[in-house]
């Protein structure tokens, strides 16, 4: 198998070529250290693929604990884009890597399966995108998300979603 893939919009015609995704092909890191350089990935890189990946996965309804998101969500009030290493903490050695995730899980998921979904995705992507062997992923679940909480929320702000208003007929009569 090459190392590159081609990509039909080349220019004046020719096919140019991008890198592949890594894969086991070669062992991890293979890519990484070669005859011609050094490729080094920053923790900043890594906390962000795994944040992504475990924000991918459905029942995680936030990550990071109470004061970071509230941190966070004041961050998104001013226009500040949001921080998707938020609730990540990463240790980045040569070969290898390992992650810490702070979740709120949505009230309802399955905390076991929604951990080893999280743990999969993460080590799956960070293997994937860096070419590192993913040690372990240590998942904390700190808060649970009640939706509750976002009705309140509305009522007491003013707000209210689509279909929610004062001329809504009465659920029961």
């Amino acid at each position: 198998m090459s190392d590159t893939m081609s990509n039909r919009a080349g220019v004046a015609g020719q096919a140019a070529t991008v890198p592949r995704a890594r894969t086991h092909e070669g062992g991890p890191t293979a890519g990484l250290v070669t005859d011609r350089g050094t490729t080094s990935i920053d923790d900043g890189v890594v906390a962000k693929i795994a944040g992504l990946a475990a924000r991918e996965v459905s029942g995680v309804y936030a990550m990071g604990g109470g004061a970071a998101r509230a941190f966070g969500s004041m961050r998104g009030m001013v226009g500040v884009e949001e921080n998707v290493s938020q609730g990540v903490s990463v240790e980045v050695g040569e070969r290898q890597a390992a992650v810490d995730l702070d979740l709120v899980v949505e009230y309802g998921t399955a905390i076991p399966d929604l951990a080893g979904a999280v743990r999969k995705n993460v080590i799956n992507a960070i293997e994937r995108m860096c070419g590192f062997e993913v040690t372990e992923v240590n998942i904390r679940v700190n808060d649970i998300h009640l939706l509750e909480q976002d009705r309140d929320r509305e009522t007491e702000s003013g707000h209210t979603g689509p279909g929610k208003g004062a001329e809504q007929e009465p659920r029961v009569q």
